[in-house]
């Protein structure tokens, strides 16, 4: 674990994540302000997958150059609309800023709601890749030989199998438009790695083809790897302080609802249509003179910014000849409700993942120090105003300077009784093949009508699946022997159960 700092504020969208790394990067700025450390200033990193892209102000909620206050953000605006962005690619970038940052006496405070991205940035060693991120060098300078494990799944593989392993496609296929070879490619990851072929939905074509990647390139398969990785323990790597952001969700989801109405004021629209227009011409350039147009070209959703909520709820009312009010009005409902899933989505992600992540890296190192390595603390951004600056701004500050200092920081139990309730969690599974074990699919054969297509269920939903109305209507109708038309599979299969979300596929 290197010695520097690095303060990370996460937390779900809409919560003013952005407007706290602003202000602790002007305190640190600020040479008023009394210290007993030797950094200079600060810089904000962008962590929100969606802000890495040029443009797209609005429908990616970017602060402003004003609101920035003059603070330098990085990883913000550097690929272009149409380009890819995986984690482990942003991780490198994310390695090389944080250290360009210390190497000028300044701070690094990483931001953004992408907490998939944040996890494995401040936990090495956990998120297997095909690309290695620079500031890990590998002691091995040439290729580890095949394991016994990958040399006997590929030699049963069948020869079409085995060609389309070594002519692997280079941008993942489409679930919706070429369905045959997305079915493949999940069931070449099955014939090779079906521990990892079962964690993945098949229409979720860049998860797996990432790992068959990763197979290719490591010359084993990816549940050893996992294996592996669930020997070492959690530990980060920088000396890392935590500041997760949370309004209350009665508070927060009027707030989220009325953010989209200022989008829509903002002319989150135009935006979109620049979208569909990079979309139609099939091109990654960037936004400047390009004309919108109205066509409807194919729209995948699980690519790049085309992620973005809006772009998807948007896409019927912008593709009708003659659009309506009514139209517009389920759209922006739609997405609404997107944006408020998405949140909640991403507090169960802080939960279920982050927390049990870094409780368990701050017991293994209170057995050697008794000094948590990973200090995380709740900070209660429900009320705003004067009650932000006492509970968001205030505290955060005094604890940064703490931190920074190296003095005794406080139990983040004590801050106030949302911290209390929301930081206390039951024993969740951190080690990698208890969590890839716990989220297996299973084919519903009830309701699959399409071999090639079929509908998957995390294993851990089965019986909420079985309890849906879908399925029981699916049983029904198979038991009276009645044709159902293939869109169901199509539709049920998509998502199964919402639970292929946005916060999933988008920090792939």
């Amino acid at each position: 674990m290197s010695s520097k700092p690095l303060i990370v504020i996460c937390g779900t969208t809409g919560v003013g994540k952005s407007k706290l790394g602003i202000e602790l990067a002007l305190a640190l700025s600020s040479k008023s302000t009394h210290r007993n450390h030797s950094y200079r200033g600060a810089r904000v990193i962008n962590a929100d997958s969606m802000q890495v892209y040029v443009g797209m102000d609005v429908i990616t909620n970017k602060v402003t150059p004003e609101e920035r206050c003059g603070v330098e953000h990085l990883l913000m605006d550097y690929k272009k609309p149409g380009e890819q962005l995986t984690g482990p690619e942003w991780i490198r970038d994310a390695i090389q800023v944080i250290d360009e940052t210390h190497a000028r006496d300044e701070v690094p405070i990483v931001v953004g709601g992408t907490s998939y991205w944040i996890q494995h940035l401040i936990f090495p060693e956990r998120m297997a890749s095909f690309h290695k991120p620079s500031g890990e060098p590998t002691s091995k300078s040439v290729p580890s030989p095949p394991s016994e494990a990958y040399a006997n799944a590929l030699a049963c593989l069948p020869s079409e199998m085995l060609s389309l392993f070594n002519n692997l496609p280079e941008a993942a296929p489409s679930a919706d438009t070429d369905p045959h070879l997305t079915m493949s490619l999940h069931q070449l990851l099955t014939m090779l790695d079906p521990l990892v072929a079962q964690r993945w939905h098949w229409r979720d074509s860049r998860k797996v083809l990432t790992n068959l990647r990763i197979i290719q390139e490591n010359r084993r398969l990816a549940s050893e790897i996992i294996r592996e990785q669930s020997q070492t323990t959690l530990k980060p790597r920088y000396r890392t302080l935590c500041f997760w952001l949370y309004a209350k969700p009665d508070v927060l989801k009027p707030r989220l609802d009325e953010r989209v109405d200022q989008m829509i004021a903002q002319g989150l629209l135009n935006e979109i249509r620049t979208l569909r227009a990079i979309a139609a011409a099939g091109t990654s350039s960037a936004t400047e003179g390009i004309r919108p147009t109205e066509s409807k070209p194919h729209m995948d959703y699980t690519l790049g910014i085309y992620q973005a909520i809006g772009y998807k709820e948007f896409h019927e009312y912008l593709s009708a000849a003659e659009p309506s009010e009514a139209a517009f009005r389920e759209a922006v409902e739609q997405m609404k409700l997107g944006t408020r899933r998405y949140a909640k989505r991403q507090v169960s992600w802080l939960r279920n993942k982050l927390l049990p992540a870094v409780n368990a890296a701050n017991a293994a190192a209170r057995v050697e120090n008794d000094m948590p390595v990973v200090p995380l603390y709740l900070l209660d951004a429900t009320e705003l105003g004067d009650a932000w600056k006492m509970n968001v701004h205030d505290v955060a500050g005094r604890i940064t300077n703490a931190f920074l200092e190296g003095e005794a920081l406080p139990d983040p139990l004590t801050l106030s009784q949302t911290a209390s309730e929301m930081l206390t969690v039951g024993d969740l599974p951190t080690d990698p093949v208890a969590v890839l074990t716990a989220h297996q699919r299973t084919i519903c054969d009830v309701c699959t009508l399409d071999p090639v297509q079929p509908v998957m269920v995390d294993a851990s939903k089965w019986e909420m699946h079985v309890r849906s109305r879908g399925h029981r209507r699916m049983t029904g109708k198979r038991t009276r022997g009645t044709h159902i038309i293939s869109e169901h599979s199509r539709e049920e299969g998509s998502g199964s159960e919402e639970s292929l979300d946005q916060n999933e596929v988008r920090e792939s």
